[in-house]
């Protein structure tokens, strides 16, 4: 019986070569120069058994080291509510694929349609997608949006308080599409709405991205910018953080034409950075220029409740260099966790979670200012992450909080510190970090 993945035979090989008309496997790579192809032998342990294989991964397992974490900056700390593991491994979600056949896959289509219909109340806007890789991605995928919607109008104008990480791949983005990016500088650490205005002046603005909260952890007031920016003939994407929509005035509100963000906060794993799921929400009126999938709610011919892929360009499967986007691979297991997750707070749980984060954030705050060491940086509203400055040696006291089980503040430019405080933070944990941080300073 032939087993066409088993490893050929000694003559199998010997067919092949003399089939291509070459004498040994090496002339295959004699176009790679020599000093770059590995001659030792392969350092492949032994096999192992059962036992030994477990005991060999606890020992890795137990190299990582659980940290206690005070970092933000676009990943937070959140509690993860232990059944949604449980849920997400089971074998239908686990090995879901992209639920083209309706008939076989009623089951991922509604969840994906719960996911959008929640995602859509908190950031107030009529449709979302079926998610996609990352917040990045999302962002850079919004920014087309804003493009395509636009007439004759190729510039977008971005904040320079969008998190880096984000602003640098959607200007990846923009070099290979022909569009221009502009970054609108930032004054006292939020967008500097006279430069935006300035900007939009000049008549050929496709859109603006903004963010909610900003970089430094301090939610922005956007008053009167969507009905300057629609005058305009432009558009308007806010990057939001899920999570504290629950309690700010949601994109919608704002009178934002887009919304996109990454679903991390709504209680996903840091996962050593991710990915994590990228979301993108938007108005009725932009619903035909949104990347990826849309499952719809119908009725079948008996008329019981029923969900579809719906509104789906045909060129985005047969006609690539026509598509609005080119992704297709949504985090569908990620937007099922985000669906567990907020069906398990509700309103009132996602609130409670803000309110802690609040409530910690901003005594992590007084704390360290009361210190003496730690200065304020922004007289700004924040809610669960902030910036203060300090003379203290970070990197060092960092690298000592590190041996002592956590994670401080992200450093920034010119001495300044970024913390963030999440519901799983405790009063003894806040006390502790600023008793460690200081008592080390004051040895240096």
């Amino acid at each position: 019986m032939a087993h066409k993945y088993m490893p050929h035979s000694d003559e199998d090989i010997r067919q092949m070569l003399d089939k291509i008309g070459v004498d040994t496997i090496e002339d295959l790579y004699q176009d790679v120069p020599s000093e770059v192809i590995f001659k030792d032998e392969y350092q492949i342990p032994s096999a192992m058994s059962e036992v030994e294989l477990r005991k060999h991964f606890r020992q890795l397992a137990e190299k990582n080291k659980e940290l206690v974490v005070f970092g933000g900056c676009g990943a937070y700390d959140h509690y993860s509510p232990s059944v949604i593991s449980h849920l997400l491994s089971r074998s239908e979600f686990y090995t879901a694929y992209t639920p083209y056949q309706p008939e076989i896959s009623q089951g991922t289509l509604q969840y994906i349609f719960e996911y959008q219909s929640m995602i859509s109340e908190l950031t107030g806007l009529e449709a979302t997608n079926a998610s996609m890789y990352d917040g990045a991605t999302a962002a850079a995928e919004a920014m087309f949006m804003l493009v395509s919607s636009a007439k004759k109008k190729n510039r977008v104008l971005i904040s320079s308080t969008i998190n880096d990480n984000v602003r640098k791949v959607v200007d990846t983005y923009t070099k290979f599409h022909g569009i221009e990016l502009t970054v609108i500088p930032e004054k006292e650490g939020v967008t500097d709405l006279e430069a935006l205005y300035s900007e939009l002046e000049k008549g050929d603005v496709a859109g603006v991205m903004l963010p909610e909260p900003n970089k430094y952890g301090i939610i922005e007031d956007f008053t009167g910018l969507a009905d300057r920016i629609h005058a305009s003939k432009g558009f308007l994407a806010i990057y939001a953080d899920p999570s504290t929509l629950a309690v700010l005035r949601s994109p919608g509100e704002w009178g934002a034409d887009v919304a996109c963000g990454d679903g991390q906060s709504l209680g996903m794993p840091l996962s050593f950075g991710g990915p994590y799921l990228g979301f993108i929400s938007c108005s009725k009126s932009m619903l035909r220029k949104m990347p990826g999938r849309i499952v719809g709610a119908t009725k079948d011919i008996d008329g019981k409740r029923g969900f579809v892929l719906t509104l789906q360009a045909r060129e985005q499967h047969i006609r690539r260099e026509k598509a609005t986007s080119n992704i297709c691979s949504n985090q569908s297991l990620m937007a099922l966790y985000a669906t567990i997750y907020l069906s398990l707070l509700g309103d009132k749980g996602l609130k409670e979670v803000n309110k802690l984060c609040c409530d910690g954030a901003h005594y992590l705050y007084h704390k360290l200012l009361e210190t003496g060491k730690f200065q304020k940086v922004y007289d700004k509203p924040f809610l669960k992450e902030f910036v203060v400055k300090t003379d203290l040696d970070m990197d060092r006291i960092n690298r000592h909080l590190i041996e002592n089980g956590f994670m401080g503040g992200i450093l920034l430019e010119d001495n300044r510190v970024e913390f963030a405080v999440t519901e799983k933070r405790t009063k003894e944990e806040i006390d502790k970090l600023v008793d460690l941080m200081i008592s080390y300073g004051e040895l240096q």
